[in-house]
């Protein structure tokens, strides 16, 4: 199937998300070629192999080459809850047109949560879900939330029925409601958004926005990159200065001790960064101690 195919294909098609939203492709300038293209302003379209283009993609996102992905355009047709488009609108590098509930009538539609979805606070991150909560706490939840959309809801249609201007008739909607939206971006910022948003630690509702996006729309039209973003990004991790470090000092600690790894924890901690050290809590050392477990460096 030709790219042109490919793209008539996926036009328009709406890929659900959540109970009510969606997104889907409005329209797309370029793909992979196009990259490549920028990249090589002085060859002409046609001199290399594929080959050669996935070499080259590859360099460019591994060394963080952003301008030619800026050379290709995805637009957007995205239906989302409020609260999550608040997360979303905060990545100002792309062009927006939303729904406007100041010139049309709100959408009826409000997310649900199903009874097993409910999720604890994080005790760990300020921002974040820790456990779900239990089966019987989350079917009151979920009828109380019924209960509250149906209500708000009432009362904004009887504002519209008394003549309430739809601008302030709005006001005391939920951030359950649902909008729409266009949303137009340059590949290298959508390649930025997905990276951010399909991560673990991301709300668990706008990941499944940036998977379906990514999964759905970038990944077909645009196969080469996706691989690199992959390789290079979402399965690659970022070591800083003190994990280096950290991971020289196990090394040499464990070659003096003839200790391989895994190491202890303790064997860690003798080798953590000095500013560390008087801390009683740090999380940059915890995400270093996360990321050396999952290299196998210490045993978890």
């Amino acid at each position: 199937m030709s790219h042109s195919e490919l793209v008539e294909q996926l036009r328009w098609q709406k890929f659900k998300v959540l109970d009510d939203g969606f997104v889907c492709l409005v329209d797309v300038m370029g793909d992979d070629s196009a990259i490549v293209q920028a990249a090589r302003v002085s060859y002409g379209a046609g001199t290399k192999h594929v080959s050669d283009d996935r070499t080259l993609i590859r360099y460019l996102l591994r060394h963080r080459h952003t301008t030619p992905f800026e050379m290709a355009e995805i637009k957007l047709l995205v239906r989302v809850p409020m609260d999550c488009w608040r997360q979303w609108i905060r990545h100002r590098t792309a062009n927006v047109n939303e729904y406007s509930t100041r010139y049309s009538v709100a959408i009826d539609a409000a997310q649900q949560t199903d009874p097993h979805e409910w999720r604890s606070q994080s005790e760990s991150n300020r921002q974040g879900s820790g456990a779900m909560l239990p089966a019987e706490v989350g079917e009151q939840l979920t009828a109380s939330e019924r209960e509250f959309q149906a209500a708000a809801r009432k009362l904004y249609d009887d504002r519209l029925q008394a003549g309430v201007a739809r601008e302030q008739a709005r006001k005391d909607l939920p951030l359950a409601t649902y909008t729409e939206a266009y949303w137009k971006v340059d590949l290298h910022n959508l390649l930025h958004f997905l990276h951010l948003r399909m991560d673990s630690h991301a709300q668990w509702e706008i990941r499944q926005f940036a998977q379906t996006i990514g999964e759905k729309i970038v990944q077909p039209l645009f196969p080469v990159v996706w691989e690199a973003m992959q390789d290079y990004r979402v399965g690659a991790m970022y070591l800083t200065r003190m994990d280096v470090g950290v991971i020289q000092r196990l090394t040499e600690q464990g070659a003096q001790h003839h200790k391989s790894p895994p190491y202890s924890e303790q064997d860690f901690l003798a080798a953590q960064d000095e500013t560390w050290k008087k801390l009683t809590r740090s999380r940059e050392r915890d995400e270093c101690l996360d990321k050396l477990r999952q290299l196998g460096l210490v045993a978890h």
